[in-house]
């Protein structure tokens, strides 16, 4: 067993921040559910609505192979699907597929993605290009990102299930268990009715767009994909730290609650590791992209004939242009130093 914790990084210990983190988490979530929503129903959304955003960032934190060494019991702290939409499993699947960083931005290899293949991107009708144009924008990510995202992954997740990949179905299969508890907590326990529940979750998935919407940028060097935004405010705490995102990549395994030191004690490193692509704050981010966008729709650099990651023979590309394919877990990249 102490083997498999230094594998993982934990040395054979429990990481309390996180399993202190995880128990307050439920419990703002049960008491806004609750007793707060019966007393004020405003302030039981606003907390509501962290709370989900704190489950889905230790969602990501569990992935990673924290708080304890025990994998089935990390995973098990974190299945209940509080955010409705997205299947621990498919989080799971995707986003370690997303860690193998030489295809980050990829528009078929990379299920994280917002680029899509020029092609493609011609061929689709105006009024499609128009909304996707929209959702580039970070005001249109936060209003629009919701949705458009819930629509095209579940969509695109049952095409899955219809061509027979079984792992996609268990773990649909596994999320309607995990809808159960939540189902009887809000029809038999809580004061929040259903609707105030659903605007909640929409929220919470709406301030973690704000996380995503710049964390990787279109680059010929991979390593120079990743963002640093050197906030340590309110965003940074409600997203774990992953705002060190380079640090993040190239240390998938450090725990949240040490990202920042990290970077800070090698500052230089990661900025030119980087490539410089650094922002101060997400204030700074909301002032410069609310109304504009940061990035085109159609990836700037993608040609299929480049001999490099972004080159991958398309699949499907309709499909897999508007809802990245779901594809097996890649090994995760080794940490660096």
């Amino acid at each position: 067993m102490r083997d498999r914790a230094n594998a993982l990084g934990l040395s054979g210990s429990i990481e309390w921040p996180t399993f202190g983190l995880i128990i307050a988490t439920y419990g703002v979530w049960a008491w806004s559910t609750t007793a707060l929503a019966a007393l004020s129903f405003p302030l039981a959304l606003i907390a509501l609505t962290l709370a989900l955003v704190l489950h889905a960032s230790l969602t990501h934190e569990v992935i990673h192979g924290h708080p304890t060494p025990w994998a089935g019991l990390n995973a098990a702290m974190m299945r209940p699907a509080l955010g409705l939409v997205v299947p621990y499993g498919r989080f799971r699947d995707q986003h370690l597929a997303h860690h193998y960083d030489e295809n980050l931005t990829d528009p078929y290899d990379d299920p994280e993605t917002n680029f899509m293949d020029p092609s493609v991107w011609a061929r689709l009708p105006a009024p499609v290009r128009m909304v996707l144009r929209t959702n580039n924008t970070l005001l249109g990510r936060l209003l629009l990102g919701p949705l458009l995202s819930s629509i095209l992954f579940v969509a695109e997740d049952a095409k899955a299930i219809a061509r027979g990949e079984k792992a996609v179905r268990n773990s649909w299969l596994a999320h309607g268990v995990a809808l159960v508890p939540v189902g009887i907590w809000l029809g038999m326990v809580a004061s929040m009715p259903l609707w105030g529940y659903v605007v909640a979750c929409y929220a919470a998935m709406s301030i973690l767009r704000l996380r995503t919407f710049l964390e990787h940028r279109a680059h010929a060097s991979a390593r120079a994909r990743t963002v640093v935004i050197e906030d340590r405010g309110i965003f940074a705490f409600l997203f774990l730290n992953n705002n060190f995102h380079v640090v993040h990549h190239m240390h998938p395994l450090v725990a949240w609650y040490k990202l920042p030191a990290q970077y800070v004690a090698n500052r230089a490193h990661y900025l030119r590791r980087n490539d410089g692509y650094r922002y101060a704050s997400y204030w700074h981010v909301i002032g410069a992209y609310l109304l504009r966008p940061k990035d085109p729709v159609p990836h700037p650099l993608w040609t299929q004939t480049r001999p490099s990651t972004l080159s991958q023979t398309p699949l499907q590309p309709v499909d897999a242009i508007l809802s990245p394919l779901p594809i097996a877990p890649q090994p995760l990249v080794k940490p660096e130093d």
